[in-house]
């Protein structure tokens, strides 16, 4: 019988050690966890901006002015995210209603209502209006707030429909720990009144809201945004 090398034995071992090692350490650098939470990652947006030209922009700021005390278009470190249903069945109707600077059908004001995004059916998420720019989708919140509609014609619509209530928890979510926005500061159009970021200076407007997204529809939504777990 040979004699044990013990020298070579433990270099032996050492070696499958580094291998094992290194194999461990490509692993976790491969996995999505060791780097961007899946939660909160980036979800597909696809661009598919609105016109929205210096006269628009001149046209925001004179409206923040009137309705806010500030002359300004830009989009400040929005606070707030109003959840919305567009009372239409696809997005495209959704992009024509913002589409043209034209004042709006129900206050008949410039600029014409938008939001930043909107949701299709089968969960396509479209964005149609820089971030850094207001819109016009929530009386009161305009100012800080980032609006998302969602195509149907009410709540159930969306929360009943998986691919597009997943699609919607995964934008609102990467937009909140985007900008440091509280789940509670997640809301509903028809819950614009009792968010402490309501600011409204037209006196026949400060009592002015909607239906969509009642609170108990955003009860189950804010349920299964928390969910997805912390920022």
């Amino acid at each position: 019988m040979r004699p044990i090398d013990r020298a070579a034995l433990a270099a032996a071992a050492g070696l499958a050690l580094c291998v094992c090692l290194a194999a461990a350490i490509g692993s976790a650098a491969a996995s999505p966890a060791a780097s961007v939470s899946d939660s909160t990652a980036r979800p597909p947006i696809h661009r598919w901006p609105i016109p929205f030209g210096a006269k628009r922009k001149r046209e925001m700021a004179a409206y923040s002015e009137r309705h806010y005390g500030e002359n300004q278009w830009r989009l400040v470190h929005p606070q707030v995210i109003v959840e919305h249903v567009a009372e239409t069945s696809s997005a495209a109707s959704v992009y024509n209603t913002f589409a043209p600077d034209v004042p709006d059908v129900e206050l008949h004001e410039l600029p014409n209502v938008c939001s930043h995004f909107v949701i299709g059916a089968s969960g396509k998420i479209f964005q149609l209006v820089n971030l850094r720019t207001r819109c016009r989708h929530t009386v009161g919140l305009n100012w800080t707030a980032i609006g998302i509609e969602h195509v149907g014609f009410a709540d159930s619509d969306v929360l009943d429909n998986r691919g597009q209530m997943h699609a919607s928890l995964r934008l609102t979510q990467y937009l909140r720990c985007h900008f440091g926005i509280p789940v509670h500061d997640v809301i509903g159009h028809a819950e614009s009144l009792s968010s402490p970021f309501h600011h409204e200076l037209v006196s026949s407007l400060k009592t002015q809201t909607h239906g969509d997204w009642r609170h108990s529809s955003m009860r189950i939504y804010r349920r299964r945004l928390r969910r997805l777990g912390p920022c």
